[in-house]
């Protein structure tokens, strides 16, 4: 039977080196991580990104086969399993997924909280249907001050109501702080 880990933190918190030590530990090299930021225009000339993209490569292990998520990210991540020598997902991160599916336009799309849980879903139908292990990261988003601005605000609240959905069909959940796990389910 699969399992699904859920793991949320903030920034540099330390989720992404939990959710790697997991994946080692439960399936060594056979693992898919699925990379979620939009290798847009602007990324591509952002030089602080490309390094911090450079970095996240290298700390993980080169064995492991790497998906950058497109348009249809479940979709893809089952089309990359069909490759049975991979045992485990490790989605870095929800976070990141959201605002590419959501925010790449000019403007706000209508129902941006349902618009999220609907692409919580479609991942966790992936999930149920790939019979693999998976881990999923995501920022918590919700520990600060409201956001001045709309596109910040409807932000902040899609991301939570899809960190909701994915923590209550996960197995585990953990909240990391400043490199320390916290067990939440």
């Amino acid at each position: 039977m699969s399992s699904l880990t859920f793991i949320l933190g903030g920034a540099r918190s330390g989720k992404s080196r939990l959710a790697q030590s997991l994946a080692i530990t439960r399936a060594g090299d056979a693992v898919l991580y699925v990379a979620t930021l939009r290798e847009t225009p602007e990324v591509a000339a952002d030089a602080e990104m490309q390094a911090r993209i450079a970095r996240h490569r290298a700390q993980r292990p080169a064995a492991w086969r790497t998906l950058v998520a497109g348009d249809d990210p479940a979709t893809d991540i089952l089309r990359a399993l069909h490759d049975p020598n991979l045992n485990m997902v490790l989605l870095d991160c929800l976070s990141m997924l959201i605002s590419g599916a959501l925010f790449m336009s000019e403007t706000i799309p209508d129902q941006v909280e349902d618009r999220a849980v609907d692409t919580a879903d479609a991942l966790l139908d992936a999930y149920r249907a790939s019979g693999r292990d998976w881990i999923v990261v995501s920022n918590e988003v919700g520990l600060s001050v409201v956001p001045e601005n709309a596109y910040a605000r409807a932000y902040r609240d899609a991301l939570g109501r899809a960190n909701q959905r994915v923590a209550e069909f996960a197995d585990e959940v953990y909240f990391v702080a400043a490199g320390l796990p916290l067990r939440l389910k």
